[in-house]
């Protein structure tokens, strides 16, 4: 039986541990046919260790997406592994620890300022480096923590990630003459080397307990990574600029 992504040529950003949201977009996408490319930054190495327990090998290259030159070199690097692309997927996000953990009235703008540029300002960055590579369309999905609220911790990456949803509409809005589709999913709350860094996680999670319709397990990324893999597929061929949400019902949740 084939997969939904067969013949789909994908570039997957952010597998770091195995308990990430990439790394099982990046496994669901290649047991679905796909075949990936993964970015890194800064350790590559612990990419390629990881990407070990893929179902099948997986070509690992370094990419700093604050990186002029890396972008520059992305598209000749990602043509020689696989000739061009289908699919990109965005699963990167930082704040300084200054950003985070109630110290919001005191952030000083350069945090501000890093965090933006790493987790919005880069989905442009990226999209517009992997364009000359789907010449006949694609598809780029990214990720996002719902920022209709603001969410105890969560801080500045709140409006980095508003940022991020902005921007995403904005390339959907721009890149659709190239058929070139740019969705998000929102996930709720799992345990992965992005929560470990916000201070008092577990404040902002324990929501879920008390407030999602259907069970949410934090550590269990592999329907965030169903619903990305669905996204790059050519089963939403006419959906573009959306948020779906992968958080087992809180967005829609009244008082």
């Amino acid at each position: 039986m084939s997969g939904i992504l067969d013949g789909k040529r994908i570039l997957i950003t952010g597998v770091l541990m195995e308990s990430s949201i990439a790394f099982h977009t990046a496994k669901v996408a290649q047991e679905q046919g796909a075949e990936i490319i993964l970015t890194a930054f800064p350790r590559p190495t612990l990419t390629e260790r990881i990407a070990k327990k893929l179902p099948k090998p997986a070509k690992v290259i370094e990419l700093d997406v604050t990186n002029t030159e890396h972008l520059d070199r992305l598209e000749g690097l990602v043509k020689d592994e696989l000739g061009s692309l289908d699919g990109v997927v965005h699963s990167i996000g930082f704040a300084p620890q200054d950003a985070l953990g109630g110290n919001f009235l005191n952030t000083p703008f350069e945090s501000v300022a890093t965090a933006m540029h790493v987790s919005a300002f880069s989905l442009k960055s990226l999209a517009m480096a992997c364009k000359p590579l789907m010449s006949d369309g694609g598809s780029v999905v990214g990720l996002t923590f719902d920022a209709q609220f603001a969410w105890p911790q969560y801080d500045w990456m709140g409006p980095a990630k508003a940022a991020l949803e902005a921007t995403s509409r904005y390339l959907a809005r721009d890149l659709g003459k190239d058929d070139i589709r740019c969705n998000l999913v929102s996930a709720g709350p799992l345990k992965s080397m992005a929560a470990k860094s916000i201070p008092g996680f577990t404040e902002l999670a324990d929501v879920w307990n008390t407030r999602s319709p259907l069970s949410w397990d934090m550590t269990d990324p592999e329907p965030a990574g169903r619903a990305i893999v669905a996204l790059l597929s050519d089963f939403f061929p006419k959906t573009t600029g959306e948020i779906i949400h992968v958080d087992g019902g809180v967005h829609m949740m009244g008082a």
